[in-house]
């Protein structure tokens, strides 16, 4: 292996994963700032539509998105403490990431078809997460 590929192999497998591991508090970070600018103005700040009716959505999506960034982010940090891709973690994340997809939908905008499409992404997350869950035990 010549010297320009080893500096490649030592990029991919030990800088980029903590890269990464910034990039994403960096993410969390700024999804937390924006969720605390929506509760403040949604709890200070009244309408005439009412309490919490526009933004209730909108709360959950920022919610699960901070639940989802960390999820990730301990999925970079256990890969740079282990070298090791938890596919348990993975599914799990996934499934968050298509459940709040699920809570934010507008049902009066998506056809049948994207329903039933994510209806299937949810069942055949939801079979791979009981394999690997039931192989590990």
């Amino acid at each position: 292996m010549t010297m320009q590929q080893e500096s490649r192999v030592v990029f991919w497998v030990f800088l980029a994963p903590v890269l990464f591991a910034f990039a994403m508090v960096i993410v969390i970070l700024v999804t937390v700032i924006d969720l605390g600018i929506v509760l403040y103005r949604s709890l200070l700040i009244t309408d005439s539509s009412g309490f919490f009716k526009t933004t209730l959505t909108e709360i959950f999506g920022l919610f699960l998105s901070v639940l989802i960034a960390l999820e990730i982010l301990e999925n970079i940090t256990a890969y740079i403490r282990r070298h090791v891709v938890q596919v348990e973690l993975v599914i799990a994340t996934a499934l968050t990431a298509v459940g709040r997809k699920l809570i934010i939908l507008d049902l009066e905008k998506v056809s049948g078809v994207s329903l039933i499409g994510l209806a299937l992404a949810i069942i055949a997350l939801s079979v791979s997460y009981y394999i690997v869950r039931s192989v590990h035990r």
